[in-house]
């Protein structure tokens, strides 16, 4: 099979990162009126007791409304909503004194350089680590994404190329896009300003695998 992601253009790389973008402003939006929304305030209190620290527990509520709204389907009792978003939300403070042993025991590995180090705009960096996370999606829809937002391939050429109807290509391409974006958000933590520009991001260190 032709294999032509890791030369991607950077701007082709840049364009993807736009589209994922413009995903996680719509999740941020979906988490701001969800039915989870109205306890956004009583988690925080409830995290920053055991973290102290403001800026911290806004990245767990963060964390934890993203993880409510990808594991919605998980919830068989609408009434107990409030009690699952605090099982998830007990379980993600776990992880987050988890991956504060790990940085102590282990700095070198643990502590990423940041993007304002290194000199590079923090949008070209999240666009270059966009190609290995798209490598571990399934082939099919590693393919359909990659030839919709690298290559610029259209929707009917996809469905020729990939055997599908036109509706089919574009419902491989917009799962494979949300496949990529779950992979992003597992391992990153992205930072958007109020125009949804990317101005900065933090690797999660919990995840083991970025």
């Amino acid at each position: 099979m032709r294999r032509t992601l890791l030369h991607s253009a950077p701007g082709n790389q840049r364009v993807i990162l736009r589209v994922l973008v413009n995903m996680i402003r719509a999740r941020n939006k979906t988490m701001e009126l969800g039915p989870w929304a109205r306890y956004r305030a009583e988690l925080h209190r409830f995290i920053l007791k055991r973290v102290g620290d403001p800026s911290k527990a806004d990245d767990l509520v963060q964390d934890v409304l993203a993880k409510a709204l990808t594991q919605q389907h998980r919830l068989q009792n609408p009434s107990r909503l409030r009690a699952w978003l605090f099982q998830i939300t007990r379980n993600t403070i776990v992880d987050h004194y988890r991956s504060r042993k790990t940085l102590i025991a282990e700095p070198s590995e643990a502590m990423p350089e940041q993007p304002e180090e290194l000199g590079v705009p923090a949008e070209r960096e999240l666009a270059a680590c966009l190609l290995p996370l798209l490598e571990r999606l399934p082939p099919n829809y590693r393919d359909a994404v990659r030839m919709a937002d690298l290559e610029d391939v259209t929707q009917r050429t996809i469905a020729e190329k990939m055997g599908l109807s036109v509706s089919g290509a574009k419902s491989r391409v917009q799962r494979g896009r949300r496949m990529l974006l779950d992979v992003l958000l597992g391992c990153c933590r992205v930072e958007l300003d109020s125009r949804g520009g990317v101005v900065g991001y933090e690797v999660r260190q919990e995840s083991g695998t970025c």
